[in-house]
């Protein structure tokens, strides 16, 4: 039998913002050049096909086109198991400035979701495959959109931190101040003031950190960064905010709305999580600029 070929022809097309999502889920596959993503080489069996299919089903513009240009909806890998307890919804949506949501599986067989992907009855319904979704965590006003629809939908609750609640109104619970507040059993909100007025931190089981905007994993750094360049409401704050929430905080999986996840042991992520606190600290502040940021 001679060797299996994969046809060519996967491209990026003009509407890509630069969000990074697709280069998180295919890294060797897609890179940067120019302001934008694009296609580093061609597939080279089923595994990188799996790959490209997921950067596709994420990416929010839908700017990662197959041969022929058409998305086989047969190849949706989401949500996308990270272990076996969290997934990775995909179908990152334009309203949220194309932020990673996720599914939160609970001992009892329930979920929780934190942040919304873009909103279809379809994703609905397949997300509810894993189980009652009970809540809908929201870290902070940038990543709104759809939560209410999406808690309708579950007959879930809504999140939201006062600080941001003018962003959704109508939520269901509302944080208040800045003590950690345990909202079900193992899961612990840190109210996070600084990337936004509301920021909000969920960790879980002290296995899971879902940091929302407030952190995230650099790849080209190599290590837990702040985005100091698109900080809206105050890096002063969020200096103050993880000075004094860091030493609280226990967890091995980091899981941002921007940026990349990473997983390391609970030691070593409390040590990095140290060094960018002293980091942070000594930040001013700067106007917003979308393209210093170091994915």
């Amino acid at each position: 039998m001679g060797e299996e070929r994969f046809e060519d022809g996967w491209y990026v097309d003009e509407r890509c913002t630069n969000c990074d999502v697709a280069r998180q889920l295919a890294p060797d596959l897609i890179g940067e050049a120019d302001g934008r993503s694009v296609v580093l080489r061609q597939p080279r069996d089923r595994a990188e096909v799996r790959l490209l299919n997921a950067a596709a089903h994420a990416c929010h513009t839908r700017s990662i086109r197959p041969p022929g240009g058409r998305l086989d909806t047969a190849q949706d890998p989401f949500p996308l198991a990270l272990d076996d307890t969290v997934y990775l919804c995909g179908h990152n949506s334009t309203h949220t400035a194309a932020a990673n949501s996720y599914l939160l599986r609970r001992p009892g067989g329930t979920v929780m979701m934190v942040d919304t992907p873009r909103w279809s009855n379809e994703l609905a319904a397949r997300y509810e495959e894993l189980g009652a979704v009970t809540d809908v965590l929201l870290t902070h006003r940038d990543h709104v959109a759809h939560g209410r629809r999406y808690a309708d939908r579950f007959g879930a609750r809504l999140w939201i931190h006062e600080g941001d609640l003018d962003a959704v109104p109508d939520a269901d619970h509302v944080l208040h101040g800045t003590d950690p507040a345990e909202i079900a059993d193992g899961v612990i909100a840190h109210p996070l003031p600084g990337h936004t007025q509301g920021s909000v931190l969920y960790v879980v089981d002290e296995r899971y950190c879902f940091s929302g905007d407030s952190f995230y994993w650099s790849r080209t750094t190599g290590d837990l960064e702040v985005a100091e360049s698109v900080t809206w409401y105050s890096i002063t704050e969020l200096a103050a905010s993880l000075a004094r929430t860091a030493g609280r905080l226990r967890f091995e999986w980091l899981l941002p709305g921007h940026g990349d996840r990473r997983r390391l042991p609970a030691d070593e992520m409390a040590r990095r999580l140290r060094r960018l606190t002293e980091h942070t600290g000594e930040l001013k502040p700067r106007p917003v600029d979308f393209t210093a940021v170091r994915w």
